[in-house]
Order: C-alpha cells, then structure tokens, then sequence
C-alpha cells in the first residue's frame, strides 16, 4: 500500500520500490511509531479534529498491532514502503474508516522525525546507564588498589611510578565526560517535532504542546522547516558514541599490551579470550582487539551522515532516509562494545608483582631523586643533569638507581646522603604526591570519594 499512489497513474517499479523502502531497517521504530500516532489521536480528539469514537477506535487499533508486533503474530511484510505505511494499512484493515483519520494534520516528514527523535531519546538513556556500570566497575578497582604500583608511561617509555587506582581514574574520567555528553545529547533532542507537517505546519489547530508534553518531550520544536530537516540530534549521538569508542579503544590498547608476555601485568579471564586454531599454546585478547577494531566502524557511521546532511538544502529530501542504518549499526556496535569491555575489566587478574618490579626497573623515581637534590637547596635544572648522570652510570652496569651505593651518589653530587634511599623507594615516590588528582593514597582517596558522590547522585561532572 502506497500513502501516496493517488497523484501516479502507473505502479511503481520493483526495483525502485527495493530501493526506496526503508521497512527492511526502519521496523525497529515501530513502538515509537504507535506510541506517537497514539498521542497523536489523543490530541486529534481534544481538538475535536476527529471523534471520540474515532479516538478510540484508533487506540484499540494500534495498541492491538502493538502487542501482536510484539508477541510475534504479525509480522513485517516486504510490501510495505516504510514502518509508517505498514502500521497505518494494517490499522486501516482492523477498523476501517477511522484508522484513515489518523493521519490528519500530519506528515511522514515530522512522523519519522518524532520516530527517530524518540528512538535516539530512549537508546542515549541506555547507553549512558552501561556507561555508568563500566564507571562502577573501574569505581571498583580504583578503591581495591589504591596503593597497587606501576610504571606510569609517557611515549610509552616508563616515567613516574602510579597506582593502578589512579591508571583506572584517569579511565573513569574519560567516561564521566561520555556520560556527560550523552546527556547533554539528550536534554538537546527532547524538542517534539510532530506537528511540523511537511515543512509548513497545518491549518488544522493543533495542540503541539499537548502532543509533546503527553510523549515526555519538553516542548515542541520552534521552526516546521527545521524540524523536519534537522538531524543534527542524531549525528550529536554519533559524535558522543565515537568518543565512547576512542575511550574504549585506547583502553583496549593498553589491555593488549598489559596482556602480553613482555608486559605481563594482567592475565584476561578465560570466558573473554580465545584461543588458536593451530598454536595451543594461546590464549588471544580478542574481545579487546574486537572493541578497538569496532571504534572504525563507529567512525564510519559519523562520517557518513555527516557526508549525507552537508549539501542538502531545506526542508525534508529523501536523503535524510539513510540516517537510520548509520544510527542503529552505531548503537548497536557500542553497546555490544560496553557490555563485553565491562564484563571483561570485571574478571581481569593483576600481576601486582610484575606491575610493581616493572615499576621499580625503568628509572621511574628519577624525578623524585632530582626532587631531592631541589629540597636540599640544589637548582632543579643542575638536579636534574645531575640525575642524568646516574642513570647513565646506572645504565652502564644493569642496575636501578636503588641499588648505588652512596659513595657512588656523592661521587657525582656531594649533596646526597643516607635518606636517598627512602627518597627515592616506590611507596615513598607515590605518597608525596598529594595534590588534587594525584596517585598518593590521600589525595587517591579523596578522587574515589567523589567518583563515588558522582555515581550515587546520578549527575555528571561539568
């Protein structure tokens, strides 16, 4: 059935209709479909647009598509053009005239618009709840290895010791700004655009803040052109949903690397490896190679919407059709993408001893030994040459700055004494630093405090 055959006086060709109909994707908007052609007729009726008697024809109609939708008795059929065409003919066939009522006062441009308007609404709230359990698990680690040492890198080279609380922190951050923007997406999609018509509104009195406020949204959206052409919330999302990708992508690295035989800080538990067809000896990191792989394709859903809306003038074009595939392959991806990463980080084993002798081996307490030089009246810049010094002594006979002897620190520099060696020990490196945002257990404590405040209150960070 075609909503618009009247104006043609010839079928539509078979492979045109293939490459028109969007129902092959566009099925899963049918709850928001009904629910908005529900709140639709609601207003219809209290306009007196239509009668009550019609209303309510219509409303047993679509909710009765609805469950059988949902229990499986009524499935799609290819001969449909869109969801929209497939709910409104089979609503026509169960209560005959009135069901061709509904349509009053309204077009599929804002239809499809309040569709995916509400779909994007519902999936943001979901996400954002899954972003928040991979918090809470980080939450948990954070608070079970507050003084749990590690190298922390630069340029992928050893440079301070860290704690493996304040490494999970700083992936705890990434995410309470995903968390963030994922709400910020929201609160900037939840104008209504039903109403809009076409383009140009209707002269039927509608009551689109009725409309609106009735299916949650905070009002209806201000200018018709805009509402039906906009799609700025649904390339919002992907926006955010690459961020998620890149945070779990870099994480997935950092796994990998963690996870190999050189690193040995972790070991991955057997339910999220795999192994080799023909090495038996492997035990591979697929689950994280398949998140930071999948971060692509995420990409590639942003670029193509942003690729499909840049030349389109206003209002509605039929271009606007290929925002969904984008939009569900995206959901779709991060959402498998956060649930198997969560699962993972949660059964993760740590080699806190190999953590902590790499910790102790790559020179990552130079800068407190430097630090030391300072407190006793040395210029920073003369400590650290002066550092630089010992580590090349150092380098030359396989050893850590921990294992000179003091009579080989006071060769190089006179200022050095007994308590270099409490200066320069790993806990003694991390517990100094006690600004905000800082490794040491105090300041580590007061981090976990708040990440914890955050969650329970259920609000971002700013």
């Amino acid at each position: 059935m075609k909503l618009w055959g009247g104006r043609f006086r010839k079928e539509e060709d078979k492979a045109v209709h293939c490459f028109n109909e969007s129902l092959s994707f566009d099925r899963r908007l049918y709850r928001q479909d009904i629910e908005g052609s529900m709140a639709h007729a609601r207003m219809l009726a209290r306009q007196g647009i239509i009668t009550l008697e019609d209303r309510d024809a219509i409303l047993d109609g679509l909710q009765g598509i609805l469950e059988d939708i949902e229990n499986g008795s009524l499935a799609f059929s290819e001969e449909y053009e869109d969801i929209h065409s497939f709910v409104e003919a089979n609503l026509t066939d169960r209560i005959g005239e009135a069901g061709k009522r509904l349509h009053t006062g309204r077009s599929r441009n804002d239809q499809v618009a309040l569709d995916m308007k509400m779909y994007c609404r519902a999936q943001t709230a979901e996400i954002r709840e899954l972003v928040k359990e991979l918090q809470q698990a980080l939450l948990t680690l954070m608070e079970e290895n507050v003084e749990t040492y590690m190298p922390g890198f630069t340029h992928l080279q050893k440079a301070q010791p860290v704690t493996l609380a304040h490494h999970m922190g700083a992936y705890f951050e990434m995410f309470e700004r995903d968390r963030g923007r994922l709400a910020d997406a929201g609160r900037r999609m939840n104008t209504c655009p039903l109403g809009a018509g076409a383009l140009a509104g209707t002269t039927y009195p509608l009551d689109r803040a009725y409309t609106a406020e009735s299916l949650g949204f905070d009002g209806p959206t201000y200018n018709s052109m805009d509402s039906v052409s906009d799609r700025d919330y649904v390339i919002e999302l992907l926006s955010a949903l690459a961020l998620i990708s890149m945070h779990l992508s870099r994480f997935s690295e950092e796994i990998i690397l963690w996870n190999s035989n050189e690193y040995g800080f972790v070991e991955i538990d057997d339910a999220y490896s795999t192994g080799s067809s023909i090495m038996p000896q492997k035990k591979n990191p697929d689950i994280a190679e398949l998140v930071r792989g999948k971060t692509g394709r995420v990409y590639g859903d942003l670029m193509a919407l942003l690729t499909t809306m840049k030349g389109l003038p206003l209002a509605y074009d039929k271009d606007m059709q290929e925002d969904k595939e984008p939009a569900f392959d995206a959901i779709d991806t991060v959402k498998s993408c956060l649930r198997l990463f969560t699962g993972m980080i949660s059964t993760l084993s740590f080699r806190k001893d190999r953590m902590e002798a790499s910790a102790k081996n790559g020179f990552t307490n130079a800068t407190d030994a430097a630090d030391y030089l300072v407190s006793r009246g040395v210029p920073f810049r003369d400590a650290h040459g002066i550092v630089g010094q010992l580590v090349l002594l150092c380098l030359d006979r396989g050893i850590a700055l921990d294992d000179l002897s003091l009579s080989e620190y006071r060769a190089v520099s006179p200022v050095f004494d007994e308590d270099i060696y409490d200066a320069i020990s790993l806990g003694t490196c991390v517990k100094k630093r006690t600004v905000t945002g800082a490794p040491g257990p105090e300041a580590m404590r007061e981090a976990i405090e708040k990440c914890r405040s955050r969650l329970a209150s259920g609000e971002e960070r700013a």
